[in-house]
């Protein structure tokens, strides 16, 4: 990172239960700004709870303190408790249209073959306002220069990683049902361009003993462990030298990677699932039953999905929040299903307990939306990635107002099948 910074086995042996195998088709931080050290570090740039100047010092107008009788130290004042914002976005599953916009975004922005900060371009204030922000790499990385394919088997433009860090992505998790769509080849070369321009990433891996290591950032002082695991691989099988490089969804290990999180130092630890069942808004029994395995343990602080590529409501499970489905951030689905070009983007604030321990103060979904691409005049038409209460307020947006009020409505009401609004989440922007 360089920025500022049990049984249950689901989609793994048969014996287990096993998710839905559906191939994807076609705040402000309490302390300041902050920046990510080369060693993965964010470091503050505002105070830490401690003050300069005369600030208790001795009256050395008294006659008794001048004289150097003693003095009573002044009570240092209360270190404020530690805030930390994180967001999370939904599958970014490049399709056709997605990377020809970027070629056509290229041409008039002069950056390489394909640009995809144009596409991005509308939420990066948000993902650039946390202290740590996360993505879902849904698929396998081509070689740069292709060939490119979509869906059913994936392989798309590199170029994708260089505007995701450029968005603000500290991290992205790669662990999904198109993984190894190109075998463990693609799955080693997506890795090894993910570290050349130094984007950590989290789920799959290309050595058995990083495939037994939680990843755990150093976010403005506190470390926090990240976990992510997939329900299955669409039926491909799991390369024989190397049938860890894809964690599928077990409980057990999950269970004991979060406790290695904690033993390796993590106050927070987060788990990302690509689970549940393709265009469905609501949580399948599956998902329902490991979130509440998962969330029964201490060591697992938050819990949230991405795969169904529609909005999956919020819910509290054992006092503590689940995300079951963020839905699509970028992606050009050929589908009749509603909702598959709306999306969230979630942002958590946690903040530190008396006791050292961190616990969830605020929890908001900012809609999203995805313009469609349009094949007669894509330049015209491009696709973009919107804030949806931020956009419905630029006159650049007039025209798709009733669009972006229709995504607004949706997304809410299935992030609240669950009562969520209720219990406090709140819409951002």
């Amino acid at each position: 990172m360089t920025r500022r910074p049990g049984k249950a086995v689901l989609g793994g042996l048969a014996a287990n239960a096993v998710l839905v195998l559906a191939a994807c088709s076609g705040n402000d931080a309490a302390q300041g700004p902050t920046q990510l050290s080369p060693t993965g570090t964010r470091s503050s740039s505002a105070s830490t709870g401690t003050t300069s100047g005369s600030a208790g010092a001795p009256d050395t107008s008294s006659p008794r303190a001048s004289a150097g009788s003693p003095t009573t130290p002044a009570t240092p004042p209360p270190t404020a408790p530690i805030s930390l914002t994180m967001v999370m976005s939904g599958d970014v599953l490049l399709h056709e249209g997605l990377w020809a916009t970027a070629q056509h975004d290229a041409e008039r922005t002069g950056r390489g073959a394909m640009d995809f900060r144009p596409i991005l371009a509308n939420m990066r204030s948000v993902v650039t306002g946390a202290d740590l922000a996360i993505c879902h790499m849904e698929t396998p990385l081509a070689p740069k220069g292709g060939p490119y394919s979509a869906y059913p088997i994936f392989s798309v433009p590199p170029e994708i990683l260089p505007a995701l860090k450029w968005e603000g992505y500290d991290a992205c998790t790669t662990a999904s049902n198109h993984s190894i769509d190109k075998g463990f080849e693609g799955l080693k070369r997506t890795i090894a361009d993910f570290d050349r321009i130094g984007l950590a990433h989290f789920g799959t891996a290309t050595t058995k003993a990083a495939s037994r290591r939680p990843l755990v950032v150093d976010v403005r002082g506190v470390k926090v462990g990240l976990i992510n695991a997939t329900y299955g691989t669409n039926g491909i099988p799991l390369p024989e030298e190397a049938p860890w490089s894809v964690p599928l969804i077990n409980t057990d290990k999950i269970l004991w990677m979060a406790h290695r999180a904690r033993l390796d130092g993590a106050r927070i630890v987060i788990v990302g699932l690509h689970w549940g069942l393709e265009y469905d808004h609501e949580p399948i029994s599956d998902q329902t039953s490991v979130a509440e395995t998962l969330m029964a343990s201490p060591d697992i602080s938050f819990v949230y999905g991405h795969h169904a590529h529609v909005v999956q409501p919020y819910d509290k499970v054992n006092g503590k929040w689940v995300v079951y489905g963020l839905g699509n951030a970028i992606a050009q689905q050929d589908t009749a299903v509603t909702g598959v070009y709306d999306g969230n983007t979630a942002r958590v604030t946690f903040v530190e307990r008396p006791d050292g321990s961190f616990g969830v103060s605020t929890l908001e979904y900012i809609p999203t939306m995805i313009t469609p691409y349009d094949d007669a005049d894509p330049t015209g038409h491009p696709m973009r990635w919107l804030n949806v209460p931020q956009d419905l307020a630029d006159p650049t947006y007039a025209a798709l107002r009733p669009q972006l009020l229709a995504t607004q409505a949706r997304v809410r009401q299935n992030v609240n099948l669950l009562g969520a609004l209720k219990r406090g989440v709140t819409e951002g922007r």
